[in-house]
């Protein structure tokens, strides 16, 4: 007797899922995808704009137009071999069971009122609502209906991320002491990693013996581990292990894409533009931007003045490691007038990341700071316009989010350490000690 022909599911789908990733129609498998009127009803507010955000909704609706030619049919349209077909649904004008729930004609809750229209229509199909946002997950559970995350670019054990560095302890003396004697270096067939392997590219190591001890790098080019030296970079000299690795993956040429993660105050940013400025003959400019996440999840439209008075608050931050910098050096020097002539002719250009766009980025040293707010795909989307000679560092705090819809396991900066290590191209370090200030340390870590 042959097996019941197993019933594919169908999938709703949110439309900040839809903003999230416009390629996620694709990541269902075999399984039946549905497009609420209501999404594409919101997609029309965002195609509007030069955010990343917009620049999702545009393209997800391109991806559509395409697919459907003249029109869209009952019958809905293939997603392609392996994949089952998408629908766009109009549902019922209201769902009695929504309305009684729920106050409000709100578009969440006409989404709400499709999937479970589809629930009762489609049995014995499973249909499953899938968003970012938890209310509606926890609004629709309360109605039985199944609602999941979306979870395709979701890094499933976040205490497994990459850090970039690995401690040894106990490590044999006579090795350590080789590292200090020319040439500065040890074939990775000459030293044990308790049974580890092979380490990845541009890992960094702190090998141990009591009082003695050396910072390494495993070059991945020359199958060594090489000894890392305190280097300083346009004034700012590092404090610590992690800040020292960090400074040497800035400023290593072999290494086109960094990453450095850690709580607020560990110098991610300040190294990152001391770096850049040390290597500003190498580079045609120097951009430092942000993705801008309006505070409290309010527009800026809320704040007085123009445009520039309204983009202040949230570009200050980076002035603020800008002058960390300049008062390093005499108020009238040299470096000071570099900086003043180096951002008076775009050398150093600091704007928001949206205002980035369509610019060249060939040879470019751009640092996108607080990209823990930025969607996996959008991180793809910055990258890939990386032109020849260019180096991209990204920084900030995967547990520090200020997006409603993403966290410390799908938020962009969390996939690109996931997805890049063991890349020649890739270095990474997560800083753990925070250099301000006590104050500032018991409150990162106590509040």
């Amino acid at each position: 007797m042959k097996l019941a022909k197993k019933l594919r599911k169908l999938f709703v789908l949110d439309t900040n899922v839809l903003l999230h990733d416009h390629t996620c129609i694709y990541n269902f498998d075999e399984h039946d995808v549905v497009i609420p009127i209501v999404a594409l009803e919101e997609l029309d507010r965002f195609k509007k704009g030069s955010d990343l955000i917009n620049f999702e909704a545009r393209e997800f609706i391109r991806e559509l137009d395409k697919m459907s030619g003249d029109k869209l049919s009952s019958r809905g349209i293939s997603l392609g071999k392996g994949h089952g077909r998408l629908f766009v649904e109009m549902g019922e004008a209201h769902s009695e069971v929504v309305t009684n729930a729920f106050t409000g004609d709100k578009p969440d809750h006409r989404i709400l009122a499709l999937a479970h229209n589809l629930q009762n229509k489609r049995k014995p199909r499973q249909v499953v609502l899938i968003s970012k946002d938890i209310n509606l997950r926890m609004k629709a559970k309360s109605l039985g209906i199944t609602a999941e995350d979306y979870e395709t670019d979701k890094i499933s054990n976040i205490d497994e991320l990459y850090t970039g560095k690995e401690v040894y302890e106990g490590f044999d003396k006579s090795v350590i002491s080789r590292f200090y004697q020319e040439p500065y270096s040890v074939p990775i067939d000459e030293i044990s990693t308790n049974g580890k392997g092979t380490p990845f590219p541009h890992q960094f190591f702190i090998f141990k013996n009591r009082s003695s001890s050396v910072l390494a790098h495993y070059n991945p080019y020359e199958l060594i581990y090489e000894k890392v030296e305190r280097k300083n970079a346009f004034g700012i000299v590092p404090r610590n292990a992690e800040q020292i690795f960090s400074l040497d993956a800035l400023l290593r040429p072999d290494i086109s894409l960094v990453t450095l993660t850690g709580k607020a105050g560990t110098g991610k940013t300040l190294l990152a533009l001391a770096a850049a400025l040390q290597q500003k003959r190498d580079y045609r400019q120097i951009y430092l931007a942000r993705p801008v996440v309006p505070l409290g999840n309010r527009d800026i439209g809320f704040l007085p003045g123009d445009v520039n008075s309204k983009l202040d608050p949230y570009m200050q931050p980076l002035y603020d490691n800008l002058s960390v910098i300049r008062h390093k050096f005499p108020q009238n020097g040299d470096n000071q007038k570099l900086i003043d002539s180096m951002i008076r002719d775009e050398k150093l250009f600091i704007a928001p990341l949206a205002y980035i766009r369509g610019r060249s980025l060939d040879n470019i040293f751009f640092i996108v700071d607080e990209a823990q707010n930025l969607t996996p795909h959008e991180v793809k989307t910055i990258i890939t316009r990386a032109g020849e000679g260019s180096k991209m560092v990204f920084t900030g705090d995967i547990y520090q989010i200020d997006s409603p819809y993403l966290d410390s396991q799908s938020n962009g900066l969390t996939y690109l350490v996931d997805r890049m290590k063991g890349q020649n191209i890739f270095g990474h370090m997560n800083l753990v000690k925070g250099e301000r200030s006590k104050l500032a340390e018991l409150a990162s870590d106590l509040l």
